[in-house]
């Protein structure tokens, strides 16, 4: 298989470090308060996508994917609402899961909060002040870009471009306490009335990019296989985990950096801001799961898009053809008399396109052409009952189920309990 890393910007074999440990894979999550939008339903899909094909050629994952509970975001929206900050973030979390198990999606095998790992955060700046990478000032922390020369090898921006973009993305260029504007905040000084916890630089709070290197590496350990996020998270989110690593582990952060692209409507981004998110759980209210899943595998997730409802509306009707081909019953007196449908060219297509760099897109135009076969052969009277077991295994790939509960839903149920009201 063939990954596209971000880091190198080209495809590479996919070699995990270890062949007899599980592959480790982080993905960033969510920031609850707006979820689910369309634009998490393809990050998290790809995700499940990549695991399911992983376990499918044979390999065991281990699968870290965060909350991010405490964040300026919260903050602003419990404010606006005047809800507790913690009681948001647990509604908009229950939220997210449920929409997930509606959706077949694989839950991870940790599932933490940001608040769950304060201490560590805090060892882990300790670290980086003891590396001389970064800097205190009025009870808050700051990570020092000057003093690590291979801040932007990820994202590959030139510094003139880098403040720009880190500013439209929560970074405050006017902080008085800087000494760039560029430095970024890895322990931040208490508000009046925010949440605080206790540290060596006074109550405070931990700063975004920090959380995920700390939960990232508290269990998947220095180096990890993959790490994965939207597009938007690159610079300066996954830019700064790198900076807070490396200078502690002195080890590769992450050996392959997967990235996915922006969902658009009406050609715009999806955000809050502009109050254009689709949200997956609208959509559900008219399609199914398995049309909302195989919309969104129609589109390559290094290729930015934007929603259509017409093609959504195709989606629905491939799901119901796939049904109706996993579903039929050989007759086996009619089936007897024909040869079995031979199908292991396309199951060899289906193959090659995700090991191709996930090219979701191809191996569902051949999820397409078996199902075709299927129900062709099924109407001849042809036994498929062969065919039809490669159909499910590959349409399980996909995430697509066929019973009345999600197969996943029970595995999101113990992580369900620790965001109860």
């Amino acid at each position: 298989m063939r990954l596209y890393n971000s880091y190198s910007q080209q495809l590479e074999q996919f070699q995990p470090q270890d062949e007899d440990a599980p592959v480790s894979i982080y993905v960033c999550g969510i920031t609850p308060y707006d979820t689910t939008h369309l634009g998490h339903a393809f990050t998290y899909t790809v995700a499940d996508i990549l695991i399911r094909y992983l376990e499918y050629q044979g390999r065991r994952v281990r699968y870290v994917q965060n909350v991010t509970d405490i964040d300026d975001d919260i903050l602003r929206q419990a404010d606006e609402e005047g809800e507790d900050w913690h009681a948001l973030g647990n509604r908009w979390t229950r939220h997210f899961i449920q929409d997930m198990q509606t959706l077949n999606v694989r839950p991870p095998e940790f599932f933490p909060r940001a608040t769950t790992v304060i201490p560590q955060i805090i060892e882990m700046v300790q670290g980086l002040l003891e590396a001389g990478v970064a800097y205190t000032a009025a009870g808050n922390v700051y990570f020092q870009i000057s003093r690590w020369p291979d801040f932007g090898q990820l994202s590959h921006l030139p510094r003139v471009e880098m403040l720009p973009v880190a500013n439209e993305r929560g970074n405050d260029p006017d902080d008085p306490h800087k000494r760039d504007p560029l430095d970024f905040v890895l322990w931040q000084a208490q508000h009046p009335g925010e949440p605080a916890w206790s540290s060596p630089w006074g109550m405070g709070r931990p700063g975004w990019h920090i959380e995920c290197s700390t939960m990232a590496t508290h269990w998947l350990g220095k180096t990890i296989d993959i790490h994965m996020g939207g597009a938007d998270l690159l610079f300066p989110h996954h830019e700064c985990e790198i900076a807070q690593v490396t200078p502690v582990t002195h080890q590769p952060f992450a050996r392959y950096w997967l990235h996915t692209a922006m969902v658009r409507q009406a050609g715009e981004k999806m955000s809050k801001s502009l109050g254009n998110l689709v949200m997956v759980r609208d959509l559900l209210q008219h399609y199914s799961p398995n049309a909302l899943r195989l919309y969104l595998g129609q589109h390559h997730y290094r290729q930015p898009w934007s929603y259509a409802e017409d093609e959504l509306a195709q989606a629905g009707q491939l799901a119901g053809q796939i049904e109706q081909a996993v579903n039929h019953v050989d007759n086996e007196r009619m089936a007897d008399e024909h040869t079995p449908l031979e199908i292991g060219v396309l199951e060899r297509a289906f193959v090659a396109a995700l090991d191709e760099d996930l090219q979701t897109p191809q191996a569902l135009e051949v999820i397409g052409a078996l199902t075709e076969k299927i129900l062709q052969a099924a109407d001849d009277g042809r036994s498929v009952t062969q065919a039809q077991q490669t159909l499910r295994t590959c349409c399980q790939v996909f995430g697509l189920y066929f019973t009345d509960t999600p197969p996943s839903a029970t595995g999101w149920m113990r992580h369900l309990k620790d965001f109860a009201e």
